[in-house]
């Protein structure tokens, strides 16, 4: 254990280049370091449907999913962390009041709250470059454990949900799009699951990410690499900052960190 570490990716914008594409210097890096011992493991907002062909791929059997609320270690769900039954439908209620979509979303599928094909649902999903689609069902939040929503709004609308919404977080992925998570979980929060039953040290914890939802993590993780196209608010917390996703950031930052030569 000495010698090994961990290492977490996010997916969109750091495993994933612009196109939603792996850039060949990513994929040898991968395996790479799993050729020198080292545990691979992605930490991203996505459900786990929705980067089965990335995890085949990389041969990757450890993950942090909806943003630290399903957490699998080796192919066994050692965490999970679903939204309040009672919040959500009060929410359900409110997004349908201010004709917000939501889509609810479980381990193994989602579902939308609006029937017809919703022109923001459509567009921000799409950017993701997933095959599966939310269909309509406005009651799939009952009687399962519903562990992200998507509410769809524009603008700053999601401060009036932050408002009366104590048992929620809210973090914006897109200009129409806005994950609900459960209040203080995160990706950072996930990956200790990981790390404390691994047993890995903070200084043999390393973190890749991009986004919003990575500041938690970047602040936390001792060895934190923003991408060169991170956003501000993740490069500011970031120990290290590596080049762009679409300029083989992933391996110059694991250069940079001395995990490759």
């Amino acid at each position: 254990m000495s010698n090994q570490s961990i290492i977490f990716f996010d997916i969109d914008g750091t495993l994933l280049d612009f196109d939603k594409k792996l850039p060949e210097s990513t994929k040898k890096a991968v395996f790479e370091l799993k050729a020198r011992g080292h545990e691979v493991a992605i930490a991203t907002g996505r459900a786990p449907f929705m980067f089965d062909d990335i995890r085949k791929e990389l041969e990757i059997d450890t993950y942090v999913s909806y943003n630290g609320q399903y957490v699998v270690l080796r192919g066994e769900v050692i965490y999970t962390n679903p939204l309040n039954k009672d919040a959500l439908l009060q929410l359900t209620q409110t997004a349908l009041e201010q004709n917000n979509p939501l889509v609810y979303m479980d381990a193994e599928d989602m579902r939308a709250s609006v029937p017809e094909e919703d022109e923001m649902i459509t567009t921000s999903i799409h950017t993701l470059k997933v095959s599966k689609f939310p269909t309509y069902d406005p009651l799939y939040h009952q009687g399962r454990e519903i562990y992200q929503c998507l509410l769809f709004c524009i603008g700053d609308a999601e401060k009036k949900y932050e408002q009366d919404f104590k048992s929620f977080d809210f973090i914006r992925w897109h200009p129409m799009s806005v994950d609900v998570l459960p209040a203080g979980g995160s990706k950072a929060h996930g990956i200790a699951k990981i790390t404390e039953k691994l047993g890995f040290p903070q200084e043999r914890q390393y973190a890749f990410g991009d986004g919003l939802n990575d500041v938690e993590m970047l602040k936390q993780i001792y060895n934190s690499v923003a991408m060169g196209n991170a956003e501000p608010e993740a490069k500011a917390v970031a120990r290290h900052i590596t080049k762009s996703v679409d300029e083989n950031g992933i391996l110059h930052g694991l250069q940079m960190v001395g995990l490759l030569d």
